[in-house]
């Protein structure tokens, strides 16, 4: 048996040929033409996924469904994409759209929701029976299981920690909202402190390292911390004290066997694992409970979307 997912970001669209042991064996990859007609993208797609099939040597015909990770507020009973502000979705009628386009029946899922269960089937969560995943990218993603279950409430808006608030009537998100997590542990959220402070401390490392505001990215901050710079540090201490934040909530309210962290920030591995559980220890509401939650890095890198949408039949 073969499956296949497609992960749909706001700058690449990813598909992949997933066989009955959770092995990718086949990908293509594209660049995200937004903003486009709700065709265009059901086009953009439908040739992505029919490249990795062709890649795979596999027909629609061998596939039982496709599954669609899509970033956004995503109704999977009736199919639609009702809001994704990064994507500029409204009410998009995505899986009628894409079923009728490849004459298959589709699956569609949030994004995050579809990469955590990516982690359930094959990843950190493989073997959990509660379990969340956090990815921090352009935004924050974030995906809960439940007995195993994609946890997405009564009207599949559910689980969406990034537009919680950690600051009132702080910084302006994306969402519409002020104060937002994702506004400020993202890392979008993160290359804008570092800029704050390259402005305010022109002998600061940062310059050194990143070059220039425009080339700041995720690592310029660490990178600065790691060589000892103190300007540098202030931004890590003061991005790992919001990222701890969210992540407490995210404990206190769910207390699930295992939290991972996945995205691009993950790579920094123990410089940002071992502050945050410091953090976090001192601040769980069960501190003193025999079971603690486990908080890890995802394992699956950017494969968990892919995965998780290509086995969404098996929920």
């Amino acid at each position: 048996m073969y499956y296949l997912g497609i992960d749909l970001g706001g700058t690449n669209i990813a598909a992949g040929v997933v066989d009955a042991e959770n092995r990718i064996v086949a990908r293509a990859k594209r660049k995200t033409a937004v903003p486009c007609t709700p065709q265009e993208i059901c086009e953009q797609l439908a040739q992505t996924a029919e490249e990795a099939l062709r890649r795979a040597g596999l027909l629609l015909d061998d596939l039982p469904y496709i599954g669609v990770g899509t970033p956004g507020l995503v109704n999977r009973e009736s199919g639609v994409v009702e809001f994704s502000n990064n994507l500029f979705f409204k009410n998009l009628e995505l899986q009628k759209l894409l079923s009728e386009r490849l004459r298959k029946k589709v699956i569609l899922e949030n994004d995050a929701n579809a990469a955590a269960f990516g982690e359930y089937q094959s990843g950190a969560l493989r073997g959990t029976r509660n379990g969340i995943a956090i990815t921090l990218g352009t935004g924050i993603g974030s995906g809960i299981l439940i007995d195993g279950k994609i946890y997405s409430g009564s009207n599949y808006a559910g689980g969406e920690f990034g537009h919680t608030v950690i600051v009132a009537n702080g910084r302006p998100c994306t969402c519409g909202r002020r104060g937002c997590w994702e506004a400020y542990a993202s890392a979008t959220g993160l290359i804008v402190e570092t800029r704050e402070a390259m402005k305010s401390d022109r002998n600061s490392l940062l310059w050194k390292i990143a070059g220039s505001l425009e080339k700041v990215d995720g690592k310029t901050a660490f990178d600065a911390m790691r060589a000892g710079d103190k300007t540098g540090t202030k931004v890590v201490d003061q991005y790992l004290l919001y990222l701890a934040c969210g992540l407490t909530n995210c404990i206190n309210i769910f207390q699930p066997d295992v939290l991972c962290i996945g995205g691009g920030i993950s790579n920094e591995g123990d410089f940002l694992l071992n502050p945050l559980r410091r953090a976090i220890a001192a601040e769980n509401y069960a501190r003193n409970a025999k079971k603690q939650t486990k908080l890890c890095l995802a394992q699956l890198g950017n494969d968990a979307g892919i995965l998780g949408a290509a086995l969404l039949g098996l929920e």
